[in-house]
């Protein structure tokens, strides 16, 4: 039997776009209650939206406190906000683009993670949104691959932490996804964002999102630790076959 998630409730950041809108929207089509986080809340489609800048401690907490109260509790927590800022040597990146990266995808992470923890303890599920450049390094990417590498050992750190608690934890590591990532990573530089997605049929937000489904969905004895998930011309962060 496929556990339902019909009635249940969800915090999902970087919800405007990509894989947090879709995440958003798979949950929503199962029946939960999302309460969607984001700097741009017009752009957020959830039955809860208001503003979020994961980057910010009083943010995060007005944010937490806010969604659990108009949720009326808390079930599941997707921390779907990350970034990359730059594709170049470590030798030429910047300090202040690396803040940005580690902000954002550490240290936000792991912020979220403290506030909502409280509301998850009896019974919750925590997914982190990982990447395949934390499990393989590619050239040009030192920041965003350390980043990702934190956030691996984060969620098995806290899974250890946890055990023996009705918690369950799950990393979902994606490889190429069609977003707006490569668009904010090369700042604005569409030719440079369409380049990335050129010649090979990427993943989109929904498979992402439907992975995500899957693991929420498991008999509550079942922990999801982790799912590697590549379009099927890509076998590795740096290796992607073309044409």
């Amino acid at each position: 039997m496929v556990p339902s998630l019909e009635g249940k409730r969800a915090i999902v950041t970087g919800a405007s776009s990509g894989i947090g809108a879709a995440t958003v929207r798979a949950l929503r089509e199962e029946g939960m209650r999302v309460a969607g986080g984001a700097r741009r809340t017009d752009s957020i489609d959830a039955d809860v939206a208001l503003s979020l800048d994961v980057t910010d401690r009083e943010s995060c907490e007005r944010f937490v406190a806010e969604a659990v109260e108009q949720l009326g509790g808390l079930d599941v927590l997707v921390n779907g906000a990350g970034l990359a800022v730059g594709r170049e040597p470590f030798w030429e990146s910047r300090e202040e683009d690396e803040r940005v990266v580690l902000e954002t995808n550490v240290h936000g992470l792991i912020r979220m993670t403290r506030l909502c923890l409280p509301h998850l303890l009896e019974g919750g599920h925590l997914v982190n949104i990982g990447s395949v450049a934390g499990r393989q390094a590619y050239e040009k990417g030192s920041l965003y691959v350390t980043s990702k590498f934190a956030v691996r050992g984060f969620t098995y750190a806290l899974r250890e932490d946890l055990l023996g608690k009705p918690l369950r934890i799950t990393t979902v590591d994606p490889g190429l996804v069609a977003t707006d990532f490569s668009r904010v990573r090369f700042r604005g530089d569409e030719e440079q964002a369409r380049a990335v997605y050129s010649g090979v049929e990427a993943m989109t937000p929904d498979d992402i999102a439907a992975c995500i489904v899957f693991a929420l969905t498991r008999p509550a004895h079942v922990n999801v630790d982790e799912l590697v998930v590549k379009a099927l011309a890509q076998s590795s962060g740096g290796r992607i076959i073309r044409g």
